[in-house]
């Protein structure tokens, strides 16, 4: 149903004004987090692969056997004898590289092993020559070639330290006592440690990849994986990269130190668009992992139909977040990602500071990835437990949400030309049907008190979104609350746009760029702070207006007027406290409430002074009074419900030609008047109230 046919009294004018403001306000700059050839999804026939217990088909081992003889002694006895046999095999017949026993693999169902050691994949490592120095490719944002699978193929290591093309079944493990026994390292001079492209039924178990200027671990294109207790670390994007694919497994598997997110199940398949909370199954789970200390511990554009559920998300600048922010990504908008029984927690990592002095603009290898350092790629606020950017049907139950100084929940919505979509029909089509019941807010596992700055913050646009009741704090101050069944929303709000002061803060905050070094000011989430925040100037444009026109106002036709002076008190004071409460970062509903029921209790004084001698320009006071209590009642008491902007919006466009009026009223002359009996204003000695101002002529 479209927006127009679900709001007939609204005119398609103001929908389309509306809708062209909001697409200025959230426009987000023209960067892509992650640029890939056209790709499709899979069809969806293949399944989750099963882990394989016979013996390798193809080893890969060192030739320093007293070092590897070092690395398996503390190994216990039955897994010491078995590397030790399989070193025996290897020293034969096996492969010094990984590259080389991929190389090998002939046939679906294959199993390489690799022995405990560090592999740098030297044959791999120098620059591109001949015809692979000369490809011809776009280049992406960020500089590297977007390929073609056939160029990936031709020129296997112009970005991969180790290319997995077109192998189907294959299984790679590494044989230690841990993960970190295994290690493959790019030494960031390589886009990707492993790439595994068009390789249906691709299972990885049981060893560390790392330092690349992309990705540790890359699966495109494939129909069926598993990424089995893997660890992925000190990279510019992503720990583990996982690209339009299906039937996928995350299980046990850690990441940290990555400058995008530590997972990202990126345009995972769209199985489920079109279908309500209840579908038949999840393209990608993922489960029992832990991504800490990145910037954000999961991501995904376009990250369809994934079901995440207990892990831990910690110490990043934010625990999760999903998007439709960025064009080229199959499945836009996103939608059905299932969260539940999720420890995310404590994730305040601010890493702008190493944009700001420098650090990031080094090359990777001196950034000090190893010694902490994290250099965020997009724009994210620190603070924030679970960042939705336009997604819709995702549910978010029964996790523990604690610990963030910003906020346990973020909506907002996205509009569909971010991701290339023109058309007027899908520029509201994201933040609908987001559901977060049965989460433990503001409390620890052992129910001890870890509260969040606020448990909600919400753009406000959207509909059919709900919550469970008794949030912590929460922007709009009362949520629609979701029923006992799923899809059941009381006092559900379905509004086409969210609050303007929030859209200009997303529209301030998107415009960062890392490899500019530019850091927007008059953002919060970049360290901003009191009059240097987007919110305070706004509010200060604003009290300067207002109290501009309303003094001079007071001045030429209220000063008389004991209800028109204490009106414009009020309203002075509500232009002071907005101001103030402007300048402190989540500062909930009530202070802009309370800011908003005295102006509107200014304008409704002034109408009634205005009523005798402007009887038009109080009429429009009056309106203006009611819009403004409106959107009191609307921040801090209820949503209106089913209305297609909120009051702040109908307000503002009203604002406007109220100062222009009153504005030329003031500045009319005016001569004396007898007063009236019925002007609630007038003076009762006869003095110069409201009643006894009129312009020359009588005009109104």
């Amino acid at each position: 149903m479209s927006w127009t046919r679900r709001f007939p009294a609204v005119p398609a004018a103001l929908l389309a004004a509306l809708l062209a403001l909001v697409s200025l306000l959230a426009a987000a700059p023209a960067a892509r987090a992650h640029e890939e050839r056209p790709v499709t999804l899979p069809d969806g026939t293949g399944s989750v692969p099963q882990y394989r217990r016979a013996e390798p088909d193809l080893l890969v081992c060192k030739t320093d056997r007293p070092a590897f003889e070092r690395r398996i002694s503390a190994f216990p006895q039955e897994l010491k004898q078995r590397n030790l046999a399989l070193y025996e095999r290897c020293e034969k017949s096996g492969y010094r590289h990984l590259q080389e026993a991929v190389d090998a693999v002939d046939r679906p169902g294959m199993n390489i092993a690799i022995l405990p050691g560090l592999y740098e994949e030297e044959p791999s490592l120098p620059k591109p020559t001949g015809e692979c120095a000369a490809l011809k490719a776009p280049d992406s944002a960020l500089g590297y070639q977007i390929l073609s699978y056939e160029q990936q193929v031709r020129c296997r290591h112009n970005q991969n330290l180790v290319a997995v093309l077109g192998k189907t079944d294959l299984q790679i493990e590494g044989t230690g006592a841990t993960r970190l026994d295994v290690v493959i390292d790019a030494k960031y001079q390589k886009l990707n440690a492993i790439r595994a492209d068009k390789s249906d039924g691709i299972y990885f178990r049981n060893f560390t990849a790392q330092r690349t200027t992309f990705n540790s671990l890359y699966v495109l294109a494939g129909d069926g994986f598993v990424i089995d207790d893997v660890l992925t670390r000190w990279n510019d994007e992503y720990g583990f990269l996982t690209f339009a694919s299906d039937h996928g497994l995350y299980k046990n598997c850690e990441s940290y130190g990555n400058g995008d997110s530590g997972i990202y199940p990126g345009s995972a398949s769209n199985i489920n668009d079109g279908r309500g909370y209840d579908v038949p199954r999840y393209s990608i789970e993922i489960t029992g992992c832990h991504s800490h200390h990145n910037m954000v511990g999961y991501s995904g554009t376009a990250g369809d139909s994934v079901w995440v559920h207990d892990n831990e998300f910690d110490q990043n600048m934010g625990g999760a977040s999903m998007d439709s922010a960025f064009p080229g990504h199959p499945g836009l908008p996103q939608n059905h990602a299932r969260f539940e029984r999720n420890l995310i927690h404590d994730n305040n990592a601010d890493y702008y500071g190493h944009v700001a002095d420098g650090t990031c603009a080094k090359p990777p290898i001196e950034r000090g990835y190893e010694q902490g350092v994290v250099c965020p790629q997009i724009s994210m606020p620190p603070g924030t437990g679970i960042v939705t950017a336009g997604g819709n049907w995702n549910v978010y139950e029964n996790n523990w949400v604690y610990g963030h100084r910003r906020a346990g929940f973020f909506l907002s919505a996205v509009p569909a030309f971010i991701r290339g979509e023109e058309k007027w029909s899908k520029q509201a089509d994201t933040s609908h049907h987001n559901r977060y019941a049965g989460n433990v807010l503001g409390k620890d596992k052992s129910g001890a008190d870890r509260p969040n700055g606020m448990d909600v913050w919400w753009d406000g646009q959207g509909r059919g979104n709900c919550w469970q009741p008794g949030p912590d704090g929460s922007t709009p101050g009362t949520l629609p609350e979701c029923g006992g069944r799923r899809g059941a929303v009381s006092g559900a709000s379905a509004r086409l746009v969210g609050e303007p002061v929030k859209l200009a803060q997303l529209l301030v905050c998107a415009d960062y760029n890392v490899q500019a070094r530019r850091l927007p000011a008059g953002c919060d989430w970049y360290g901003a702070r009191g009059a240097e925040r987007v919110e305070t100037q706004i509010a200060l444009a604003v009290a300067a207006v207002l109290a501009l026109v309303g003094g001079v106002l007071w001045w030429r036709r209220l000063r008389g007027s004991r209800l028109g002076a204490a009106a414009s008190l009020l309203g002075l004071a509500g232009l002071a406290l907005d101001v103030a409460g402007s300048t402190v970062p989540l500062v909930g509903t009530f202070v802009p409430a309370l800011a908003l029921l005295l102006l509107g209790l200014w304008w409704t004084g002034a109408g009634l002074a205005l009523r005798p001698t402007r009887p038009w320009l109080a009429r429009l006071t009056l309106l203006l009074a009611v819009l403004t209590l409106l959107d009191a009642f609307d921040k801090a008491v209820l949503m209106i419900p089913w209305i297609p902007v909120g009051p702040a919006w109908i307000r503002a466009l009203v604002a406007v030609p109220w100062v222009l009026w009153a504005t030329i009223a003031a500045s009319r002359p005016a001569r004396p008047a007898p007063p009236s009996p019925a002007d609630p204003g007038a003076d009762p000695a006869g003095g110069r109230g409201t009643g006894a101002l009129v312009t020359e002529g009588g005009a109104q």
